[in-house]
C-alpha cells in the first residue's frame, strides 16, 4: 500500500478512536432517547416559529451567500469523507461478503464502520442549517413538506442504525453520502454565484438511491429469511428504514413530475 493510502486508512479506519468506537445509548454523546427527541422537535418548533410567527428580516446576498458557501462546503467534505470512511471500514471489518448485506443477529454497534454511522447521525443535526439559511434567504416557498419531513425524520432513521446495529446501513450510507456529495457541490456552486446546468441530477441520483435501496434490501430478506441463521440484524429498524424511504420514493417522485415533467412540456410547446 502507497503512503498516501496508508495515510488515507490510518485516518479513515484504524485511527484509535475509530477502530475502538462503541455505541452505547446513554453514554455515547447525543445518544439517549430524550437527546433525539428533543433534538427533533426543537427543529419542528423553531422552523414554525422562525418560518410562520415570528419570521426573521431576511439577509442580504452579501451576508448569505459566504455564510452558506462556507455550510455547504463543510457538507461537501463531510459528505466525501464519510464516504470513504464508511466504505474502506466495512472492507476491513466485513468478514464475508454476506455482511454487507446481513449482520448477524448479535451483532454489536462497534468499531470503524459504526463510528461512521455515528458521524452520519450527528450531520443531519448539522444539516438543519439548509433549513435556517432557507429562512434567512426569505425564499419560503422552498420550506417544503418534503424539505422539513425529511430533515427532521431523517434523525430518527439514522438513530435506529445505530441502535438496532441495522444490517444494510453500510451500503445506504455510502450510496446517500455519495449522493449529498453531488447535491452540496451543487449548492456550493449556486452560493458562489456559479448555478450548473445539472439540478435535474440530484433529484434523479436521490430517486435512484431510494430505488436502489430497495433492490439491496431483496438480498438482505433473502438472508433474513432464507438461512439456517437466526435471522439479520436489526430487522425494525429495517422496517422504519423501508417505510421511510418508500414514503420519501414517492415525494420525490412528484417533485420531480411537478418541476421536471411541466417544464419538459413547456419546453416543446
Amino acid at each position: 500500500m502507497s503512503p498516501i493510502l496508508s495515510t488515507v486508512d490510518y485516518w479513515l479506519v484504524h485511527h484509535p478512536a475509530i477502530h475502538n468506537f462503541r455505541w452505547e445509548q446513554g453514554q455515547t454523546l447525543a445518544s439517549s432517547p430524550l437527546f433525539l427527541t428533543l433534538a427533533v422537535l426543537s427543529y419542528l418548533s423553531l422552523t414554525l416559529v422562525l418560518s410562520r410567527l415570528l419570521p426573521p428580516p431576511a439577509l442580504g446576498p452579501h451576508l448569505l451567500r459566504p455564510i452558506a458557501a462556507l455550510h455547504n462546503l463543510a457538507l461537501t467534505v463531510l459528505s466525501l469523507a464519510m464516504a470513504a470512511g464508511c466504505a474502506l471500514s466495512a472492507a476491513s471489518q466485513m468478514p464475508d461478503t454476506r455482511w454487507i448485506f446481513c449482520f448477524p443477529a448479535n451483532t454489536q454497534p462497534a468499531g470503524p464502520t459504526f463510528f461512521w454511522a455515528y458521524v452520519f447521525y450527528l450531520s443531519k443535526m448539522l444539516e438543519f442549517v439548509d433549513t435556517l439559511l432557507i429562512i434567512l434567504s426569505g425564499s419560503y416557498q422552498r420550506l417544503t413538506f418534503l424539505h422539513v419531513y425529511h430533515h427532521s425524520t431523517v434523525v430518527v432513521m439514522c438513530y435506529l442504525w445505530l441502535q438496532t446495529a441495522q444490517s444494510l446501513f453500510p451500503v445506504a450510507l455510502v450510496t446517500n453520502a455519495s449522493v449529498h456529495v453531488v447535491m452540496y457541490s451543487y449548492y456550493l456552486l449556486c452560493a458562489v454565484g456559479a448555478r450548473p446546468k445539472w439540478k435535474r441530477l440530484v433529484t434523479n441520483g436521490q430517486i435512484v438511491q431510494f430505488v436502489f435501496s430497495f433492490v439491496v434490501s431483496v438480498v438482505m430478506l433473502w438472508y433474513h429469511f432464507g438461512g439456517s441463521d437466526p435471522g439479520c440484524s436489526g430487522i425494525w429498524g429495517w422496517c422504519f428504514n423501508a417505510g421511510f424511504n418508500a414514503s420519501l420514493l414517492a415525494l420525490f417522485v412528484d417533485f420531480h413530475v411537478k418541476n421536471y415533467a411541466g417544464a419538459g412540456k413547456r419546453k416543446r410547446m
